[in-house]
């Protein structure tokens, strides 16, 4: 992947935020994350007390910006640690909040160079959307702390200091603030190589797990197809690993040049794979036997594989009050249809459509 393919694919990642989240509760860092996050706020309302009435705090005693700053670092961390996590939307409302707060509360400090002090807390807001949202996101907050950052130092300029000590600070606190992006493109190559197969470059089962909820959310009809090369123990031991490592390659380029740019395409074992794609209940059979084809196709080589498929399809359209399957439903059933083909011999699709029938649909779904 040259330099330009990977800059555009970092900008279109789609971040599976719900993932992220369930990834931490799983591992039981979700609570000390909630904590560490509210006790932000607490400090910050600790300080905005403290320079109260001082000589670089706001005016006033003690003054409409020091009271909104320590009521606003205390409902912050009533929030994070008192209410469950905050959804998608919300985290970023209260972090685009949080960003324009520390910015107008700093420009109330009558020590300018104090004052530029505060951006140093957009980096904290940086740091976490840097973990939980998309580049997009990152890339609108940086814009806003470059922008803050660029006032500051104005107003360092325009109020009796100096110009050097302005653009000193100026460079300074930019320098900081531009780092992110780059740091969060570092983590997106680990995170994209953890989720990915280092054979074939296809996503693993960690990665489909990530893509296939994205990918329901955004379209009414999905369709699973599991593959698995039919007899490939033969393979490997009549030509060798090297041969069926090749032969796998060659699957999984075949399937992700089939499958079309919208497909989610992975390697979920040893010589099983899975394609998910948006497309209705109808179509579902062709496509699965096409790229059943296309798995079988004559190979450069001597080497020729078949494939037993099994398909799990649902399509809202057809069904709108139908209860939708979560997506480890989906791909048990297409698992459990692609282990029926294979007991049948192979080569071979079987498509299990969980898309109730009319007569067992919702009691209140119209006819």
């Amino acid at each position: 992947m040259n330099d330009g393919k990977t800059l555009r694919a970092w900008w279109r990642d789609p971040v599976d935020y719900p993932w992220l989240v369930q990834t931490l509760q799983a591992r039981s860092a979700l609570t000390p994350l909630r904590i560490l996050v509210g006790l932000a706020g607490a400090v910050i309302a600790v300080m905005g007390a403290v320079i109260a009435g001082t000589p670089v705090g706001p005016p006033g005693h003690p003054g409409i910006a020091s009271t909104v700053g320590v009521l606003s670092g205390t409902v912050w961390a009533v929030r994070w640690w008192l209410v469950p996590w905050p959804g998608r939307v919300e985290s970023l409302a209260l972090i685009g909040c949080a960003d324009v707060l520390f910015t107008v509360e700093f420009l109330q400090l009558p020590d300018r160079l104090f004052g530029a002090m505060g951006v140093v807390l957009l980096l904290v807001t940086g740091c976490y959307l840097s973990f939980f949202h998309s580049a997009r996101a990152l890339a609108v907050h940086t814009a806003w702390s470059l922008l803050s950052v660029t006032v500051f130092a104005v107003r360092i300029a325009t109020g009796g200091g100096h110009l050097s000590l302005a653009v000193a600070v100026g460079l300074l606190l930019a320098a900081a603030v531009s780092a992110l992006p780059a740091f969060h493109v570092l983590y997106w190559l680990l995170r994209t190589e953890s989720l990915s197969d280092p054979l074939t470059g296809l996503l693993n089962r960690r990665g489909l797990e990530n893509r296939l909820p994205l990918l329901m959310d955004r379209n009414p009809g999905v369709c699973v197809v599991c593959f698995d090369l039919d007899r490939f123990k033969s393979v490997n031991d009549t030509f060798g690993h090297r041969i069926g490592d090749l032969v796998l390659v060659r699957t999984a380029r075949r399937l992700r040049e089939a499958a079309g740019d919208v497909a989610v395409v992975a390697r979920t074992g040893g010589e099983e794979f899975v394609v998910a794609t948006p497309i209705a209940a109808t179509g579902a059979r062709e496509e699965a036997e096409r790229l059943c084809r296309v798995v079988a196709a004559p190979p450069e080589n001597a080497v020729v594989v078949t494939a037993s498929v099994g398909v799990a399809v649902f399509d809202a359209t057809s069904c709108a009050r139908c209860p939708r399957p979560t997506p480890d439903r989906l791909l048990q059933s297409a698992d459990a249809a692609m282990y029926r083909a294979k007991q049948s011999g192979g080569n071979v699709v079987v498509v299990d459509d969980l898309t109730p029938p009319p007569d067992h649909r919702h009691p209140d779904a119209g006819p």
